[in-house]
């Protein structure tokens, strides 16, 4: 029977936290504040305190360390520039794009190093990126990324290959060709977060768990039992900004899923190929995520049900019907020959998206408060970057990190409901709409991707 929820399989694999660090109780000053023990807040802890020993930073965390998107991710460590390169430079031109699009390039060698200083053990896997094309359509889109990453400063790591070579690699059914992005990795995210959970604790840093913001102003966050006080407040909470008192508008809670199945026998693997656990993708508008994980699964991941009214959230990471059955059939189309063995786990979770589909991270000077997020999907390596420009910003540094272009970017935020529900579920119904006829007619890419996309700022 396939295990539903309980956070993630990472978790089932290696076990969910059996007690809880203490809450917050009472009232604690600290030096800085940071709301949110994911990735992004853990990463900008610990660069804070290799940077200022002496600092007092404190997390607060509404669950446990790496309860969100940072335990239920794809495992994707990809250091790639998942945004539009042309709104950032518009506002500060090309030269600063290509150097965040270096700076992305380079946490990936980051977070690798930062692992093996701290002895996390991670299942971190260092490998290429392939990204499959299946129909005529896929293939326009495929060489139109190649051409677009290459003029954007990305020549060295990303290539195309013919069809041969993508079946050299991994048997896809109908693949016609890939893209590869050259130095990517493969991790398990629960034990990568939990083990710089770990770290930051022996850095010195203070993590509160049991402890929802409940309000957040200028020098404090209140909790249900007590209230820190920092002159710097972060807020680190990325696809969970929405439950923050008065930032239900701010970022959109996109549902992500994922499903795994079991370990598959080696003849499976056989006949599939993927010899060099690459993490894996394909050119679909609506597109999916995959891993061969470290102990013989193929791991799938896709939108499903994209966005539940209101920004509401899952619970415990439960997936609903729908959305397994949409990654089932991916995996069936995919992966035949492992269809059979069926799934062993699905969860879901949540990533967060601004208005206009583009990260960003900052720091109010005036008010001391700081956020980072916006990742829409690439929050393993970019949440690395993202922690050690705020523990720049924190500690008033003008570095080559904050002059970025997307420091201090503020995107309008999101429309009221229903607007936005009708908005996002109407463009992944046009995404889907557009796939199917690429698929059965043959044609170039479907004018409905584009107007569905449009219509959210995509």
């Amino acid at each position: 029977m396939t295990r539903i929820g309980e956070v993630s399989f990472w978790y089932a694999a290696t076990g969910l936290p059996q007690t809880r660090r203490p809450a917050l109780r009472g009232e604690v000053q600290a030096d800085v504040a940071i709301i949110g023990a994911g990735f992004t807040g853990l990463w900008t802890a610990w660069y804070l305190k290799q940077a200022r020993p002496d600092l007092k930073v404190v997390i607060l965390e509404k669950e446990f360390a790496g309860y969100g998107a940072s335990g239920r991710n794809g495992g994707w460590l990809t250091g790639g520039f998942a945004w539009h390169h042309d709104r950032y430079a518009r506002d500060r031109g090309r030269d600063a794009v290509l150097n965040m699009v270096a700076a992305m390039n380079d946490t990936v060698a980051e977070v690798i190093r930062v692992a093996r200083a701290e002895g996390i053990e991670a299942d971190i896997h260092p490998t290429e990126e392939v990204m499959v094309a299946t129909n005529r359509a896929q293939m326009q889109r495929m060489r139109d990324e190649v051409a677009h990453r290459r003029a954007w400063g990305e020549e060295d790591r990303v290539f195309e290959l013919t069809q041969d070579e993508t079946r050299a690699r991994i048997n896809i059914p109908g693949a016609l060709g890939a893209m590869v992005v050259k130095g990517v990795a493969r991790i398990q995210p629960a034990k990568l977060v939990r083990g710089l959970a770990e770290a930051v604790e022996r850095a010195g840093v203070t993590i509160h768990e049991d402890s929802a913001a409940l309000a957040l102003a200028p020098g404090s966050v209140t909790t249900a039992l007590g209230c820190l006080r920092a002159p710097i407040v972060l807020r680190a909470t990325e696809g969970y900004t929405a439950t923050l008192p008065g930032l239900v508008r701010e970022w959109l809670p996109l549902n992500s899923a994922q499903i795994v199945t079991p370990p598959l026998p080696p003849e499976v693997w056989d006949r599939i190929g993927w010899q060099g656990a690459e993490i894996l993708g394909d050119f679909n508008n609506a597109y999916c995520y995959c891993q061969r994980t470290a102990d013989g699964r193929i791991a799938v991941g896709g939108r499903g049900v994209p966005y539940r009214f209101g920004s509401r959230i899952d619970q415990d990471g439960a997936p609903d019907r729908e959305t397994i059955a949409r990654l089932t059939a991916i995996l069936q189309r995919h992966f035949p020959d492992a269809a059979p063995f069926g799934i062993d786990h699905a969860w879901c979770g949540v990533l967060g998206v601004p208005r206009d589909w583009c990260a960003t991270v900052g720091l109010d000077r005036t008010t001391g408060i700081g956020w980072a997020g916006g990742y829409v999907g690439v929050g393993v390596s970019t949440s690395n970057l993202a922690g050690r420009t705020l523990a720049d910003l924190a500690l008033g540094r003008d570095t080559a990190l904050t002059a970025l272009p997307w420091v201090n970017r503020q995107p309008r935020k999101w429309e009221p409901e229903p607007l936005r529900w009708l908005g996002v579920h109407t463009m992944y119904t046009l995404l889907r709409l557009a796939d199917r006829r690429e698929e059965r007619l043959g044609i170039p890419p479907s004018r409905l991707a584009r107007f569905g996309n449009w219509l959210t700022g995509r």
